[in-house]
């Protein structure tokens, strides 16, 4: 599935994918070049880790690609930078290293700097994989309300309570290949495929 977000938004060249075509709001994502800078820009992800620029603080890093990319003022960027880092929860962090914060306020951090570039979509990759409970949690939270706020997510996660909850689709992969695609409702209570039972039986178990 990680393949699959990092062919999504080119950061695996297409002649690794077999076939199909990956498109977004109908428009087949480019090859390379500026369009596909621009299109890779309206695109948010979030990745296993929180991935910033390790001397600069939580602010620092999320005005870098505002004021870059979308080339906002200084001030501007700041003031929403702030906005999307009180909107998380973390905005008491916004003068620290990332070093400094818990994996929870990272992974939170790296939502508001996904935000910050005002993506149409968002991709997410095991945000919570390196987390304990209560960070997960807290990540979780934040997902949570973008999904009510309409942000459409593609999201890699094993957390199967949050998937039914906040999920409009859900595909089972196995092997790097679809196994099963359905409504969450119908997903997990009547899966269709033996395998998918299988795994919903373990995840049960635990």
């Amino acid at each position: 599935m990680s393949l699959l977000l990092n062919l999504r938004s080119r950061l695996i060249h297409r002649s690794l994918k077999d076939s199909g075509e990956i498109r977004i709001e109908g428009q087949l994502i480019p090859e390379e070049g500026r369009e596909l800078a621009r299109m890779r820009s309206r695109i948010g992800m979030v990745f296993q880790s929180f991935n910033p620029f390790a001397h600069m603080t939580v602010l620092e890093n999320l005005c870098l690609a505002s004021r870059d990319v979308l080339k906002k003022g200084k001030a501007a960027a700041r003031r929403e930078a702030m906005e999307l880092l009180e909107r998380v929860g973390v905005q008491d962090q916004a003068n620290k290293l990332p070093a400094q914060l818990s994996g929870g306020q990272q992974q939170r951090a790296a939502i508001a700097r996904a935000l910050a570039m005002h993506p149409t979509a968002m991709l997410f990759d095991e945000p919570t994989s390196a987390l304990d409970p209560e960070m997960i949690g807290e990540v979780l939270g934040v997902m949570t309300e973008l999904a009510w706020e309409g942000m459409t997510m593609l999201i890699v996660t094993h957390e199967m309570n949050f998937a039914r909850k906040v999920a409009d689709r859900v595909v089972f992969m196995d092997g790097g290949s679809i196994v099963e695609m359905n409504t969450p409702e119908r997903f997990f209570a009547d899966p269709q495929s033996q395998r998918a039972r299988d795994f919903l039986k373990s995840v049960h178990s635990l």
